[in-house]
């Protein structure tokens, strides 16, 4: 009564296409954020000559342009499910999260070749004021963008979203990079360029291991253990509920999907456990966040688990 909420189920599908919108307005400002970076940098570069804040530049762009395949996976995910794909389409979105790991990884390998060529071969930095600023403009435009993009992910539980805000803290890092190096290039450091690049790449493959694992855990099905201590909690505090014989609980794009079953009196009508099911689909998908769909199966209390299936079946056909 003092937060009253609707029982139409149609609020469940509405909830999930703003938290796609959520999702897709994330990915549209911060790619004019990365644009307007990428352009300010490459303004920079017209009259600096400088080839790190050259390399640093296209690399924004490339950054801005992991956009387009979260674009796609949310605007797929929100397409109504097919006799073909039952569960809809919100998979795109782990599929998603693995080309941008992929695109995290190829960052660090070039990152890696580019500082291990730049040892080898030392070149001298010009320009080192307006390098220096370019830097600290790239830093702050992909720490913005970072953020920004964590934050949406985590509130609408979009890992691939996630994965990309990590991808673009990388990128700011690899920014920074371009600062130290114009730094130690102006005490007459040669190697600084090279060493701190190295350093990065480091940096940046130690977020690719938290991105790739976090996309992995959603591929294969991983779900929060809290989260399904929450929901079984939620099952057990639903009248008529004497105990829950099963909870498993995945992953679908950034919505969660739950079968539960459950254990009531052995006297009761089918009306009256149907209801019961009911009211814990109701109360699991209120409570639970991000949870927009639940199958509840009925066990009576005589007849507990899905371990005697098989024997009633067996049991029914003689």
């Amino acid at each position: 009564m003092v937060t009253p909420h609707s029982h139409d189920s149609a609020d469940k599908v509405d909830s999930a296409l703003e938290s796609s919108r959520d999702g897709l307005r994330a990915l549209w400002i911060s790619f004019v954020v990365l644009g307007v970076t990428a352009l300010l940098q490459a303004l920079i570069v017209a009259f600096s000559g400088s080839v790190a804040l050259l390399g640093d530049t296209l690399h924004n762009v490339a950054d801005a342009l992991t956009a387009v395949p979260l674009g796609i996976a949310f605007l797929l995910g929100r397409r109504a499910a097919t006799r073909a794909y039952t569960y809809g389409f919100g998979r795109a979105e782990d599929l998603a999260g693995v080309v941008i790991v992929l695109v995290i990884a190829g960052s660090a390998a070039a990152a890696g070749w580019f500082a291990v060529e730049r040892l080898l071969s030392p070149q001298t930095m010009t320009h080192l004021p307006w390098v220096f600023a370019a830097g600290l403009v790239g830093f702050a435009g992909n720490e913005l963008v970072a953020r920004y993009r964590i934050t949406v992910g985590r509130r609408i539980g979009s890992a691939a979203l996630v994965a990309d805000g990590l991808h673009a803290r990388t990128d700011g890092f690899t920014s920074l990079a371009v600062v130290l190096a114009a730094t130690g290039a102006g005490l007459g450091w040669r190697w600084a360029d090279p060493v701190v690049g190295l350093i990065i790449t480091v940096a940046i493959t130690f977020v690719l291991k938290d991105a790739a694992r976090e996309v992995y855990h959603r591929l294969m099905d991983r779900v929060d253990p809290e989260i399904v201590e929450r929901a079984e909690r939620e099952l057990r505090t639903v009248p008529g509920i004497h105990d829950v014989s099963a909870l498993r609980m995945r992953w679908i794009g950034h919505r969660l999907h739950a079968e539960a079953g459950i254990v009531v009196d052995s006297g009761l009508t089918l009306i009256a456990a149907h209801e019961i099911a009911a009211d814990a689909e109701h109360q699991l998908t209120h409570r639970v966040p991000r949870l927009t769909g639940a199958t509840v199966h009925v066990d009576p209390e005589s007849h507990p688990g899905d371990r005697h299936h098989g024997e009633l079946s067996h049991a029914r056909r003689r």
